[in-house]
């Protein structure tokens, strides 16, 4: 079927990797062949040939019966979905990014709306194969140790060539409520009840986030799968992806009285991509004039990724702070959990010390469910409690906030800071940070807050040479 690869190409691609793996030189890093990331953290240089990943970008099938789908590890979730809406499907929980790979979201930790249900992308992976630091291809499932501290290994483990993932039917549209609240302790209910009834005043509510604008102004939006016809809406479906912006549209329909609005669903799962959630108004593509100029096709996370890099390389910003006598900044770009009841606490020191809004706020509850392997090779149900290297409670509710700028600061800058307070303060209120950025953790800490114990002991087993570089190395020391 049109955009299904099949598995005689996958096999192809596979025996590539490896054979692009057995070229890289022993004491070299191992690392992925790509020209694009979604990680904000820069990493040591190498000259070393890198993981050939070509032909690991699509989706292998769908199997619309069982409600699954074999997928390779390099496909972008924009790719992903194209192929599973066509059957009427969505993966349980798509990152709010275009270019966010199904491998890398596993191996890191992805988000999105639907979490307050469905958890995180890994917990609705069935099957996995993974490239070990041995060089081998090694088929795991969940209650084996390799596939339970996969989630948060960010490659010091291997890194995925296929993903059996399961699939939850949707239909053409989404229904958008804005609810505004003025109280954190409301809001803070609000989000409880609705994880536990998965209802708002009678009606089903199906993706949950929110936005915290200024202290004392904070919005949940509601999201209701509907189909246009049945439902009777009439209303036009709105188009963020040209001249309007989503997260404005969140203020001015709530200010309007109903706050309702309505997406196609493939416009509600870009919603934010558009304008990397409100990160574009640094590029100026926010003003009226520039974005009529500004191709639409142009308008997604992947391009303001590559100028931020662009920035990095000849330090742009820096450079007009300096010529206008501004404050040298310090780059605070995180996304954080932290046990429901403490999110009042959070958001009132975060407006007290670092002063950055919008946040973004979005609530999980980690399954925690795992099917354990057996010694006669079959399976048991089990409880997890947790995964490893990432140790949410099971079934407790927790709020990512994500906030992504810059703070004035001054020569302090360098040494981060705002960046080494956040982790304190989420630290102290039970929460945990997620490593796609910079993280300044001592080793200790670390490994207490990672499990770094039992990812040795795991990567131990399947990289027995030390082939791939260690979580600690990655995510502090940037190798």
């Amino acid at each position: 079927m049109t955009g299904e690869t099949g598995w005689g190409r996958h096999n192809e691609a596979v025996e590539r990797l490896t054979d692009s793996y057995a070229k890289i030189p022993d004491g070299a890093p191992v690392r992925l062949a790509k020209r694009t990331t979604n990680l904000f953290r820069a990493r040591a240089a190498t000259s070393a040939p890198g993981l050939d990943v070509s032909g690991l970008g699509g989706v292998i099938e769908v199997d619309a019966a069982s409600g699954t789908a074999d997928v390779q590890g390099m496909c972008t979730y924009e790719d992903l979905v194209d192929v599973t809406l066509a059957h009427g499907m969505i993966p349980y929980v798509v990152p709010q990014l275009r270019t966010i790979t199904l491998g890398g979201a596993v191996t890191g930790m992805g988000i999105e709306a639907t979490s307050f249900r469905n958890g995180l992308p890994h917990e609705s992976v069935l099957e996995m194969d993974i490239l070990t630091g041995a060089g081998e291809i090694v088929t795991t499932k969940p209650g084996e140790d390799l596939f339970d501290t996969f989630p948060n290994s960010y490659g010091s483990l291997g890194y995925a060539t296929r993903l059996k993932i399961k699939l939850e039917k949707v239909p053409g549209y989404v229904a958008l409520r804005h609810v505004r609240f003025d109280d954190l302790g409301l809001l803070t209910k609000t989000i409880a009840q609705i994880t536990e009834t998965r209802s708002y005043e009678g009606v089903q509510v199906d993706g949950l986030d929110g936005v915290a604008f200024e202290p004392g102004e904070y919005y949940l939006t509601l999201a209701t799968w509907t189909e246009k016809a049945t439902q009777q809406v009439t209303e036009r479906a709105s188009d963020y992806g040209g001249q309007q912006i989503y997260y404005r549209s969140i203020q001015q329909r709530a200010a309007s009285g109903s706050g309702a609005d309505l997406l196609t669903t493939y416009d509600y799962l870009w919603r934010w991509d558009t304008d990397w959630f409100w990160c574009s108004g640094a590029f100026g593509v926010q003003n009226k004039y520039v974005r009529r100029l500004w191709p639409r096709r142009l308008r997604r996370s992947d391009v303001y990724m590559k100028l931020v890099g662009l920035d990095r390389k000849l330090g742009i910003a820096d450079k007009l702070d300096a010529r206008a006598g501004r404050l040298l900044r310090e780059r605070v770009i995180q996304d954080i959990e932290v046990p429901i009841e403490n999110l009042p606490a959070f958001l009132e020191w975060f407006d007290a010390e670092i002063g950055m809004r919008p946040v973004w706020l979005c609530p999980l509850v980690s399954q925690g469910v795992s099917t354990s392997s057996t010694t006669d090779g079959g399976s048991s149900s089990g409880e997890r409690g947790k995964w490893p290297t990432y140790p949410l409670e099971a079934g407790r509710t927790y709020v990512n906030v994500g906030f992504w700028g810059t703070v004035h600061v001054g020569p302090s800058a360098v040494n981060a800071p705002k960046n080494r307070a956040i982790e304190e303060q989420v630290h102290e209120l039970g929460g945990h940070k997620s490593l796609y950025s910079e993280a300044f953790y001592d080793k200790d800490v670390f490994d207490a807050l990672y499990d770094g114990d039992n990812l040795a002991a795991v990567k131990a087993r399947y990289d027995p040479g030390n082939r791939l570089t260690d979580l600690y190395s990655k995510a502090v020391k940037r190798l």
